[in-house]
């Protein structure tokens, strides 16, 4: 510890001048301290001022006195020139003095009910209109793709394919075979009532290739990649490397948003096929260890209740549903807000978006299915 630290003070003209020399490295001279603060304290100047000429080094011992310092004096309303103190240290009392360290509070919502509606409706309609700007959007740069004109790098496009892919597989694989394993336990109970056991094989290989195996891959990807392109596009609108792209005229459709789209879209109909193999594994894991039957008997039913027309139904839906995510993903990621809050709650949207979407749409497709009797 630095031993020739000298703090003094006078008063001259109702203004305090405080007096720096020598080395401040944990400065630590309670009397002189004591003596400074009773002073502003009993008799507050009109400003004070401070002259460091003879200040050889410092440390952040310096800076926090000079922190609690100007707090008593603006509790005071006392004027404090910072002209007389190095450079360095002036700018570090400037940013924590100009750093809000209180989380604004929200706002009380005191419009009245039909007002309410109002800017409810009003909010609906800005989100339809930025969320139909950015499928237009994808859907230019996927004419540019076409004719060959994107700046779209195909690093980018392995790179995603790789990650919502092969890196995928394990999760998916678990997931779907555990729910195999579970429609063939529960339709078990109750065909075992009238001794048809058996059909457990059917029940499973219908269910996991007409849609289990679509929507299961479905939410898991919306929880893995769908969260992950909104945090990773968000954290590049914090750090404006979205901005920095716009600077150089490349268009992040292009360069960010095409290279996933195409890569999920892409990876989620051989997913779905994935799943749907697991699943079947998983509701033969049941037939055969627990209703006692034959692998063989087993895998005959399954291959008589498997259709090409429900097979494809599955595929279908998996297209769909990689859409869905992909975009979803993208475009929360692309209106988030630049700060930390604003990448987690652009995340969180995304996935929940994109789950609500795949429901809207299974929905939808299912009732299609149904009148043009597929």
């Amino acid at each position: 510890m630095q031993t020739d630290a000298t703090l003094s003070f006078s008063i001259k003209k109702n203004n305090l001048i405080i007096f720096l020399s020598g080395n401040f490295v944990q400065y630590e001279n309670e009397k002189a301290l004591h003596s400074l603060w009773s002073k502003i304290r009993t008799t507050p100047p009109q400003q004070i001022f401070f002259h460091t000429e003879e200040l050889k080094t410092w440390d952040s011992s310096l800076f926090f006195f000079f922190y609690k310092l100007i707090q008593q004096a603006q509790k005071q309303s006392i004027q404090v020139n910072l002209s007389g103190l190095p450079s360095g240290l002036q700018r570090l009392l400037g940013l924590a003095f100009t750093v809000e360290r209180k989380a604004p509070r929200p706002l009380s919502n005191s419009l009245d009910f039909i007002s309410r509606i109002g800017e409810t409706v009003l909010m609906i309609i800005d989100s339809v209109q930025k969320g139909s700007a950015f499928l237009k959007e994808v859907v230019i740069s996927f004419g540019r793709a076409i004719a060959g004109i994107t700046v779209m790098r195909k690093v980018d496009f392995w790179f995603a394919l790789d990650d919502c892919g092969p890196k995928a597989l394990g999760i998916v694989s678990l997931i779907s075979f555990m729910i195999g394993l579970i429609l063939a336990f529960v339709g078990a109970i109750q065909l075992k009532t009238f001794g048809a056991q058996i059909y457990v094989a059917s029940l499973v290989a219908i269910g996991m290739t007409r849609i289990m195996g679509a929507i299961m891959v479905g939410v898991i990807m919306a929880g893995r990649t769908g969260a992950s392109y909104a945090a990773t596009i968000g954290t590049m609108q914090v750090n404006e490397e979205l901005d920095a792209l716009k600077t150089m005229g490349i268009p992040a459709s292009d360069f960010l948003i095409l290279p996933r789209i195409m890569a999920l879209v892409l990876i989620m109909p051989l997913l779905t096929m994935w799943a749907d193999i697991m699943g079947i594994i998983g509701g033969a894991t049941v037939g055969v260890l627990m209703l006692d039957l034959s692998i063989q008997e087993y895998w005959n039913y399954s291959v008589r209740a498997f259709t090409l027309k429900n097979f494809l139904v599955g595929i279908f839906h998996g297209l769909v549903f990689g859409c869905v995510i992909a975009l979803c993903g993208c475009y929360y990621g692309l209106t988030a807000a630049r700060n930390a809050n604003g990448v987690g709650v652009a995340t969180t949207k995304a996935v929940v978006s994109a789950i609500v979407w795949m429901i809207v749409m299974t929905g939808l497709i299912t009732w299609f299915f149904g009148v043009i009797g597929i």
